[in-house]
């Protein structure tokens, strides 16, 4: 019988790690509700699994509300918490109503696609758990009185900006409307502006945590379109990775549970209604050096990277890296732990297991 994700070793020591970080006020959701929505998503599965193992290894009985649009994926993740009277399963859309869900203490608000797969075929479902969802979660949290709401925004959000070396939370870029993938920034945009309406008119607490490229186990790694998740793919398959261009863009990856403490410490002690960069710059490298690193991890597999250039500039834009300043999020305590080698071998070693 396979295990579930939460039971293999890997994940088991990735708890270990996040409960470990004792910066982590994570004693105010002690006897607390807390609601995940969007929990079949990679950092909300770990945000639940990092409740849930508080109360097996500290017996703190945190009710844990995972709320999910697809009930199949959302058992294969959880179906191990079936029966456990601190876990309840929702299973509905975060666009409908929210009048039956008890209320919660704290609220991880992260439903949403982030797939280029998405963007490209199903953007208006994409505008919609940002825009509506996130209204419908803003209602809910002033019924519950909850302490704090702590939206999943992006880096996108920033959009282009020039000049600039090092992105803060204070500066800001141009998106163009018209640009058929802005669906998906320009709703981020609008889902914070939604948070920080309720807080100006209503009272509303929250915080935001901006993120930027993350990965590990429980990430989606078929017909996604990322490129850590087209990497993952290959390497799982026994294929050699495939570069349609140079692959000199850079990008920094941050692992699951770096990102995942990151949005705890900004779920209990980040400042209400300020934003955060969330994202590991302690290793900027190329795509082409990335999946090197992949293939070189593993070589048991015989695996190589290929480059099969073409006239345009490939599936992997080239547009001019800029790093996420963190120094905000450092302030609360936050540093990453783990490297990128250490990380995709968990990755990899998870869905194996």
């Amino acid at each position: 019988m396979n295990k579930y994700l939460y039971e293999t070793q890997i994940v088991q020591e990735d708890m270990e790690r996040m409960i470990a970080d004792t910066n982590i006020a994570y004693d105010l959701c002690k006897d607390r509700t807390v609601l995940v929505t969007g929990a079949n998503g990679m950092l909300a599965t770990y945000c639940v699994y990092t409740l849930m193992y508080l109360n097996e290894k500290k017996n703190w009985n945190v009710h844990v509300l995972a709320l999910v649009r697809n009930r199949d994926r959302a058992m294969a993740k959880f179906g191990c918490f079936i029966g456990d009277k601190q876990f309840s399963l929702i299973v509905q859309d975060v666009c409908e109503s929210f009048d039956n869900i008890p209320d919660a203490d704290y609220i991880i608000h992260a439903a949403g696609s982030a797939s280029p797969r998405f963007i490209k075929n199903a953007p208006l479902s994409i505008i919609e758990a940002n825009v509506i969802g996130t209204k419908n979660v803003c209602a809910y949290a002033l019924r519950s009185k909850a302490a704090n709401v702590l939206f999943t925004s992006t880096r996108e959000v920033y959009g282009k900006l020039e000049n600039v070396e090092w992105i803060t939370e204070d500066d800001m870029g141009v998106l163009d409307p018209m640009d058929s993938r802005s669906c998906y920034p320009e709703s981020k945009r609008m889902a914070e502006q939604i948070l920080k309406s309720y807080q100006v008119e209503k009272g509303l607490p929250f915080t935001n945590v901006r993120i930027a490229h993350s990965y590990g186990p429980g990430m989606e790694t078929e017909n996604d379109g990322r490129v850590m998740s087209d990497f993952m793919s290959d390497v799982l398959h026994n294929r050699n990775i495939i570069l349609k261009s140079e692959g000199t863009a850079k990008r920094a990856f941050c692992y699951i549970t770096d990102a995942v403490r990151g949005m705890f410490y900004v779920l209990f002690q980040g400042e209400n209604t300020q934003s955060y960069n969330l994202a590991n710059e302690t290793e900027p490298m190329m795509i082409r050096d990335v999946a090197r690193l992949m293939t070189e991890a593993f070589p048991e597999k015989k695996i190589r990277v290929e480059f099969h250039l073409q006239n345009n500039n490939g599936a992997y834009c080239k547009y001019a890296r800029v790093g996420l300043d963190t120094h905000k999020l450092e302030a609360l305590g936050w540093k990453p732990q783990v490297s990128l080698l250490d990380g995709v071998k968990n990755t990899i070693y998870s869905f194996e297991e």
